[in-house]
């Protein structure tokens, strides 16, 4: 039994860095210890417990981690610190010789964090608690709470992919998730919480259900029965696990949004087979194509990587190309950076820092063109509206459901709410589409 009485009234920040399974995950941790009698820190105020949940995609996401972390320590002096999150699985070590940090939490112990803390004493060195990568397989269903707008709900973790250039399966262990019924339990918990837009998010989520007899296409279908005013939004899937029947589950439903994440990380087959990963560009264009037959309006967002080794001037070029044929809307690009432990350390003819620059600015003024045509393609059409309660100077913002930001006069009575309106044309001062109710 924890003695729960030395939390009483402590406060406590977050400072979550990464994706959007970081934050639900860090939500979750904040409810646990809020039951035990911690209260959040106000802003600006000197927290006694900071738990900074990291990243670790990237060189530049480690970096940023150890930055944020000495950042809190000098806002937050004699705080009790926990790093927890995928930096801390990866290079818990290099975390512990950082002046300041208490207790590094793996991925299998950050959920238990109350177990851990106890007194809250500094040491004078930082206790490591990391499992190894084998025993990560405990799963945590949870989802984000501070913005009653929107969540994110994680219903799967883990990945057994090991594509060529990615640390996460070694950061999260292999692919788990919940049941159908345990996790449509927990979107109904955010529903009742006033949860408008419910955003799946997981590591791998078209996997949700491997190694049962179910499957994210029967997650979807329960999803959709859902008798409430709310939306949900898919997050990335593979192209290799998109199937026909989830792309017609959406064109049917009226919950789920008409809005797909596909990662295809490039658009040249020589480079795919580099990164080991499961698909070539004829089936992904093929999955493009069959959501745009089927849902015209559908918004389409493609993770794309450039510079990684053995990516020759002709990949890219050919890589260019197939995206720019690609009828989608956006382009989340990232730069190629070398991570320890992964095979494609192995792969020669690497490419300069320079290129890699010239590369990612090419493929971005791509992703603002498609992003651009995309929006002036749905002038005029009415769509619903999920509006945000944050007040620009007079203007508010929200999204459609096929992921158009809208731009419109604040009008506090139309905040969480789904409104139709009518889009009337860009509003470039905000990067947006201007609409009108009807």
């Amino acid at each position: 039994m924890i003695d729960t009485s030395v939390f009483q009234k402590k406060r406590v920040k977050f400072h979550t860095l990464g994706c959007k399974l970081n934050f639900s995950e860090s939500s979750a941790i904040g409810t646990t210890l809020k039951d035990a009698g911690f209260l959040s820190a106000a802003k600006g105020e000197p927290a006694d417990l900071v738990v900074i949940n990291t990243c670790s995609v990237t060189e530049l996401a480690d970096k940023k981690c150890r930055n944020a972390i000495r950042s809190e320590i000098r806002k937050n002096p004699g705080a009790y610190v926990v790093v927890t999150g995928c930096y801390a699985q990866l290079k818990p070590e290099e975390i512990a010789h950082i002046d300041g940090v208490d207790l590094i939490l793996g991925s299998n112990e950050k959920f238990r964090m109350l177990d851990f803390i106890d007194h809250m004493e500094k040491e004078e060195r930082a206790m490591v608690h990391v499992s190894k990568l084998k025993d990560i397989e405990a799963f945590y269903p949870s989802y984000s709470g501070s913005d009653r707008t929107r969540c994110f709900l994680k219903i799967q973790d883990g990945c057994d992919y090991y594509c060529s250039y990615c640390t996460i399966p070694f950061a999260r262990g292999r692919s788990r998730s919940s049941s159908v019924a345990e996790t449509i339990k927990t979107a109904e918990e955010a529903i009742r919480e006033g949860a408008k837009e419910i955003i799946l998010t997981g590591v791998n989520i078209g996997d949700f259900g491997k190694g049962s007899e179910e499957s994210f296409y029967a997650f979807l279908v329960a999803l959709d029965n859902i008798d409430a005013d709310v939306r949900f939004r898919i997050g990335s899937v593979e192209p290799n696990l998109l199937t026909d029947e989830i792309i017609d589950l959406v064109a049917g439903s009226t919950h789920i949004a008409p809005h797909f994440h596909i990662p295809l990380q490039s658009g040249s087959d020589d480079v795919l087979k580099l990164m080991r990963r499961k698909y070539d560009t004829t089936l992904f264009k093929n999955r493009v194509e069959t959501i745009k037959r089927k849902l015209p309006d559908a918004f389409i967002g493609v993770d794309v990587i450039v510079g990684v080794n053995g990516e020759t001037q002709q990949n890219f070029e050919e890589a260019y190309s197939f995206i720019t044929d690609l009828d989608v809307a956006q382009l989340h690009v990232f730069t190629y950076s070398e991570r320890e432990g992964t095979q494609a350390l192995k792969i020669e003819n690497k490419v300069s820092s320079a290129e890699k620059k010239v590369r990612s600015q090419r493929l971005q003024m791509l992703s603002d063109k498609k992003t651009q045509a995309f929006y002036v393609s749905q002038a005029g059409k009415v769509k619903p509206v999920l509006f945000e309660s944050q007040n620009n100077g007079g203007v508010m913002f929200g999204f459609t459901d096929n992921y158009i930001k809208v731009s419109y006069p604040y009008t506090a009575e139309l905040i969480n709410k789904i409104i139709h309106v009518k889009l009337t044309g860009m509003d470039h001062m905000h990067e947006t589409m201007s609409c009108k109710t009807i």
